[in-house]
């Protein structure tokens, strides 16, 4: 237990314990081990996402946009517009890379996403590989992450690393890692700046207990915290807005959520007006931290726009910085309000396209490459790149995201909620657009894995029971809790050839066709 936790005021008033109490805390001295695991579930991950990367080699799916503007960038410092027949082109041994036609390019997204998969263009050139390369890098260090932040939410170890496992397992999760989409980018930019909401949750709670220990509590409204992770999860929630926007509504998620913390922090540490506290002295700070931080980060990485010419509609470009900024404003307001009609007007159909309210069910998974190529030993071959979740988690997290939520509503336990809130905020929005009958994908849900895993590691929490609790309820709830894991991995297997591209026979990939939506 940490200084300011609720489960003494719970069990001293009669409430249910909490889901910190039905959790194995993690053993004393364990530091290595809450490294260990999730480094090799890391390692694990990166095999997987690294392993044959530049296979298929070809342009598949929105690499068509993506892979192009991020070289745009490297070349011109925006977007740019490309012949025709550029994939050809950029295939080719090596690649011809005159593929510019006149002037900048209108683009539906903002370009931090793009200049990351520029890095790995950089590095290792204009291959399949080094515009994967990126997506590789932080469909990988996701992993990690998810594992720590479980790990600091739960004091568990092994929940830690089980939350790291299944998000390497997750077939969405690696088909995003190994092309180069924003999706990962959004993905990974949303966790970290979660994660780092979390730890300062944790460091603020201490340092608050100790101020007001100091002090005597002197004042009505409790002492002030410096919150400093949340500045890093500013300039993490700015670039995962600076890659889609929808990262805009985790900003708003996450501003409610701090703010319930804090008002809880100082109930908790016995402040004697723990909401004008939390309102006057932590609202503003957070606003700061996760809205101005969030809003500098995004125009930063909107820099190489605004100061070069050639840009779609930005002109003329002054030689004084200062003066070539503020010009740029008022045509990079008319960009975005392009950029806005484009997504709210977009209807046109696609043989892919899928609705919110079906994305758990994984009813329309998106096919990001197919051929029918010979090679595999049977009269009849098949080659796809499905863009699918795990179903093993995707649909045992539609259980287990209600029983966090329920648990939630009962305890009030800040995990389960903060593990809704991620959720909500990344599907919910879509609703509006689904029934303006905007276009959309399976993919666009990546945003939300690392909290459908959270939900499920919650669970398995909850099954193990406390160290100390009754052995047998320990043992079914290790053997239940393995046996899941063990299922996640056979599924996971069972679909790798259709999630990396594998050469296999017709038969074995129809096999893998559960649904007649799936092809």
């Amino acid at each position: 237990m940490t200084g300011l936790e609720p489960a003494p005021r719970s069990q001293r008033d009669g409430r249910p314990p909490s889901l910190r109490q039905w959790m194995a805390p993690a053993i004393p001295g364990s530091r290595l081990m809450g490294w260990l695991g999730p480094l090799l579930v890391t390692l694990f991950a990166g095999v997987l996402r690294f392993y044959d990367l530049g296979k298929p080699r070809a342009v598949i799916f929105d690499e068509t946009y993506y892979a192009k503007d991020a070289y745009a960038l490297l070349k011109f410092g925006y977007e740019h517009n490309t012949v025709k027949n550029a994939d050809s082109l950029l295939l080719q041994h090596p690649p011809n890379l005159n593929i510019w036609a006149d002037g900048g390019s209108f683009v539906a997204h903002p370009p931090a996403g793009k200049w990351l998969i520029a890095i790995g263009e950089w590095m290792f050139g204009m291959t399949p590989f080094g515009w994967r390369f990126a997506s590789a890098v932080i469909g990988t260090l996701s992993v990690l992450i998810l594992a720590r932040v479980a790990r600091r939410m739960t004091r568990s170890n092994l929940l830690g690393t089980a939350a790291g496992l299944l998000l390497a397992l997750d077939g969405m999760q690696l088909v995003t890692s190994r092309t180069a989409i924003l999706d990962i980018f959004v993905m990974f930019w949303i966790l970290a700046g979660f994660a780092c909401l979390v730890i300062d949750r944790d460091r603020t709670r201490a340092a608050l207990a100790a101020k007001v220990m100091e002090t005597g509590n002197e004042s009505e409204l409790g002492p002030f915290v410096m919150h400093w992770w949340r500045l890093a999860a500013g300039l993490c929630l700015g670039t995962a807005v600076a890659t889609k926007w929808t990262g805009i509504y985790y900003i708003a998620a996450f501003g409610i959520m701090v703010l319930i913390w804090d008002i809880g922090a100082r109930r908790a540490a016995g402040v004697r007006q723990p909401y004008a506290g939390g309102f006057l002295l932590d609202a503003v700070p957070a606003f700061v931290s996760l809205v101005v931080v969030s809003g500098i980060t995004y125009l930063a990485w909107w820099s190489g726009w605004i100061f070069n010419a050639g840009g779609w509609g930005r002109g003329r470009v002054s030689g004084n910085p200062i003066t070539a900024f503020v010009q740029a404003m008022p045509r990079l307001w008319n960009y975005h309000q392009q950029m806005w009609h484009f997504h709210t007007t977009l209807t046109v159909k696609h043989d892919y396209q899928s609705w919110p309210w079906n994305w758990m069910f994984l009813k329309r998974p998106v096919a990001f490459y197919y051929n029918e190529p010979s090679g595999c030993g049977a009269s009849k071959c098949s080659r796809e790149v499905l863009g699918i979740g795990t179903p093993a988690i995707w649909w045992v997290s539609i259980i287990t995201l209600l029983v966090v939520a329920g648990w939630w509503l009962v305890q009030r336990d800040w995990r389960a909620g903060a593990t809704v809130a991620g959720f909500l905020a990344g599907w919910l929005p879509w609703f509006y657009f689904g029934f303006g009958h905007r276009t959309m994908f399976l993919f666009y849900a990546t945003p939300m894995l690392p909290f459908m895993v959270l939900s499920i590691v919650l669970v398995m929490g909850m099954l193990l029971g406390p160290a100390d609790g009754l052995p047998l309820r320990r043992v079914f709830g290790a053997a239940a809790c393995g046996a899941y894991v063990l299922l996640v991995l056979a599924n996971f297997y069972f679909l790798y050839p259709i999630l990396t591209g594998q050469i296999i026979p017709y038969d074995a990939w129809h096999s893998r066709m559960w649904f007649d939506s799936w092809i």
